[in-house]
């Protein structure tokens, strides 16, 4: 990726695994309340160098401590530009491709409706997210299509990735038992 750091409309903020950036697009607002343009192909382009076609949208609701993830497809990889509507995630991306300079690493990045961040996630990472607020709507956008039959699920605990979650003192992540089941990093899959 050779990305433009210094976009009129967006700002990209590198993070520890070096593909995987925050976008920051312009907001303006006054008394009357902001504007935004969320996504727009010609700019994402032009200020990360990437070619990148979305071709599904993916929009969730989840309540406080509500833990999604780690979700990777196996087949039909996914690229994401993951945004919050409503409320705050923590938002993470773990990097499972087995010949890159971080295989291993995790990044956590707060997601708000405030705060209007975005993050790129490119093929070949897990991804999950934690709901910090009362509720949360959660968008994004992929680059393939979700293929179930080649879904995998790394563990949101593992000992060897060591996610460090914020989750509030003697609280219990509220999960599915497809994320409960999450494989363990020795076990799962990688790319």
């Amino acid at each position: 990726m050779t990305a433009n750091l210094s976009h009129p409309k967006l700002a990209l903020i590198p993070t520890a695994i070096h593909d995987v950036f925050v976008v920051e697009p312009k907001v303006f607002g006054d008394e009357r309340g902001w504007f935004t343009e969320s996504f727009n192909a010609h700019d994402f382009a032009q200020a990360t160098g990437l070619k990148v076609e979305f071709v599904q949208d993916n929009h969730s609701f989840s309540r406080q401590w509500t833990l999604r993830g780690l979700h990777y497809q196996l087949e039909q990889t996914q690229g994401k530009l993951v945004r919050v509507v409503a409320g705050s995630v923590f938002d993470v991306a773990v990097d499972i491709r087995k010949d890159s300079p971080t295989y291993g690493k995790w990044v956590g990045v707060e997601l708000s409706a405030q705060n209007h961040k975005q993050l790129w996630i490119p093929a070949g990472l897990a991804h999950g997210f934690l709901v910090l607020s009362e509720n949360a709507e959660f968008l994004y956008k992929t680059t393939d299509y979700y293929h179930p039959q080649s879904e995998a699920c790394l563990a949101w605990n593992d000992p060897t990735v060591g996610i460090q979650w914020p989750l509030a003192a003697g609280v219990a992540p509220n999960m599915n038992a497809k994320d409960a089941a999450g494989l363990l990093w020795d076990a799962a899959p990688k790319f």
